[in-house]
Order: structure tokens, then sequence, then C-alpha cells
């Protein structure tokens, strides 16, 4: 009976990307859909930069409203703390879902994110997922439960039969356009704290910010404390995340960490238009674009000649060629001009 209904889970979900459904909608809408047979409390999900796991766009189930201290003390376990099934690790793995209560024991009792961040809010049992496809992750989310009713393999497993068609959804809404009017024109500059607290803004940054907290509530403040985190993690000290701001053009927003100053664990956070080589590799890998074959459309979106491209990829014209038809397939359409116009947004 339940593979019956995951079944029609994914085909409504399915349909929901076939829509052009975007992904805040996508994911409140699934997340509606799950709650009908695994019934939970709250719930969390959110769309991610395949390229950085930053979290991007961040829906929660009937308002769960997130405040600072649950952002900060949230990205630090998740992004650099030694938490049971984070999603960095979770998406490593064969089976695209975790429960809490498998991971050990005193992995359970150390854990940040249940004993201080969950438990005061009356919730203890948990059971994430990773929405990956063709090895690239595309959204993470988590459900919550009170204490005394833990989620049953039967509910795991129903979650474990819709995250592929989740997965493949998000890529989906990833390549959705409906870009609106150009964002609001000056640098966009934020100086944050150490855990992700706002301390400085340009004029431009506050309307930016504005805009966006006005569009989705909440949503750049888990952005802002994943970046944050992530950086700090990083050996680097810099993390980048692409994203669509409240007008869904799509912007790449880094933070980076200060080496001078009073406080050298404070970040630097901008956010600027994304590039055509920002948005590359992001778009052709939601098409379901291969490696090799994004190299190909690098070279195709620079300009360059067939004989050019075979030369600096060290492979045959005709090699080029047969990369560039199955692109075409993928992404729909029939020449170079198409593909470009399709991949400049």
């Amino acid at each position: 009976m339940w593979e019956e209904r995951a079944e029609r889970a994914r085909r409504e979900i399915a349909a929901l990307a076939a829509a052009g459904t975007g992904l805040g909608e996508l994911y409140a809408a699934a997340l509606g859909l799950v709650q009908q047979q695994v019934p939970f409390e709250q719930g969390c999900w959110a769309g991610v930069d395949p390229g950085s796991l930053v979290m991007t766009s961040v829906v929660n189930w009937r308002d769960w409203g997130v405040t600072e201290e649950y952002a900060a003390r949230f990205a630090e376990t998740e992004y650099a703390g030694q938490e049971p099934n984070r999603f960095a690790e979770l998406s490593r793995r064969p089976r695209p879902v975790a429960r809490i209560s498998d991971a050990p024991h005193r992995d359970v009792m150390r854990s940040v994110r249940i004993n201080d961040i969950l438990k005061p809010l009356g919730l203890e049992h948990e059971l994430r997922t990773v929405f990956r496809v063709d090895e690239a992750c595309w959204g993470v989310g988590s459900i919550f439960r009170e204490p005394g009713r833990d989620f049953s393999d039967r509910e795991v497993e129903f979650l474990a039969a819709v995250a592929a068609t989740l997965a493949a959804a998000s890529r989906i809404a990833v390549r959705t356009a409906h870009a609106g009017r150009p964002t609001v024109g000056g640098p966009v500059i934020v100086v944050a704290g150490p855990r992700g607290d706002l301390r400085a803004a340009t004029a431009a940054a506050v309307a930016w910010l504005a805009e966006v907290e006005d569009s989705a509530p909440g949503r750049f403040t888990m952005t802002l404390h994943s970046a944050v985190a992530q950086a700090h993690a990083s050996g680097s000290g810099t993390a980048r995340a692409r994203m669509r701001d409240a007008r869904n053009n799509w912007v790449v927003l880094q933070a980076s960490r200060l080496i001078t100053g009073d406080d050298p664990e404070q970040m630097v956070v901008t956010v600027e238009p994304a590039t055509t080589h920002d948005l590359a590799s992001l778009l052709l890998a939601a098409y379901g674009v291969t490696p090799r074959e994004q190299e190909v459309c690098v070279e195709v979106l620079s300009g360059k000649p067939t004989a050019d491209i075979a030369a600096r990829l060290y492979i045959s014209p005709h090699t080029v060629h047969d990369h560039l038809k199955s692109v075409y397939a993928k992404v729909g359409v029939g020449s170079r001009g198409e593909l470009v116009a399709k991949l400049v947004v």
C-alpha cells in the first residue's frame, strides 16, 4: 500500500516540476504531500548550491520562524561541527535518508543539534534526507517529531522512495527562468560577525536585504549563516553560493574571512549579479550534462570554434560534435546559438 502512495506522491511532484513550479513552492507542496503519509510536527527543506551545499532557499512547514540564534547555532553544527547525519555526509552515502535514532547513541547524546536546538522546541526525533541526482545534491531537508514518536521503518522507506523524484524536480526548478527587473543598484556588501550576525552594510545591501526579507521572511538569514559557517569551516576561509534573489535574478553570494581589523573572525559577504561563467556549470548540471560535456559547453560559451575546442581538450572534432549533439538533446536546443541563449539568463 505504501508503495502505491509513494508512486502517487512521485507523480504529483513530477507534475509540479513539469508545470515550472519554483523551488520554494515545490518544497512547500512536497512537504504537504509527505505530511499526508509521514506525519510530523515541524519540517525544514532547503535548496542548496551543489558546489558548496550552502542553503540558498529555505522552506519551513507552517511558517516556522527562523530566529537569528537558531540560524547561527544550526549553521555552526551543520557546516563546522561533528554532528550525526550532517547533510554533507549524507550526500555521500548510498542511501539518501537517515533517522537520528539510527545514529550511534554516543553521537546522539553529544549532538548540539538535537539537545540544544531541537529539544528546547519540544522536538526530539528527526528524519533527514538529501535530494541527490547524478552525484549532485540539489536540496536537503529534515522533518521532526516530538518525544516518544519516532519514525517507523515504513515511513523512512516512503521518504526514500520520493527523494529521487524530489531531486529531479529540484534540478528542474533550478533551471526554470522567471527573472524580473534588475536587482538593486550599487554594491551589496555586508560585514558579519563570526556567527553570521549582521554588523554593517552598504545602503544598497540594506535595500536588497529588505526586498529579500519581504518576499521570503527568514530566507536570507539562513543563507547568510550557512555561508559564514561554511567559510569558517573551509581551509580557504571563503564560501560561495549561487542563488536567486527576490526578483528571481541569479546572484552570487560570497563570504570571505577578514584578516585585518579588530576582529579577525569577521566576514565580508558580497552579493553580485551572476555572470555566464558563474552559472554555466550550475545550469548545465541542472540539465543533466556530464562533466566532460560541460567542458565542451564552456568552450562554446567562450565563442571558440570546433577545431580550437578539440585541440584545447585533446579530443577529436568528431568527439566535440558528439558531445554537443548530446548536450543539445538534454537542453532542448538545436544549435550553438540556441544553447548560448538558453544558458545566458
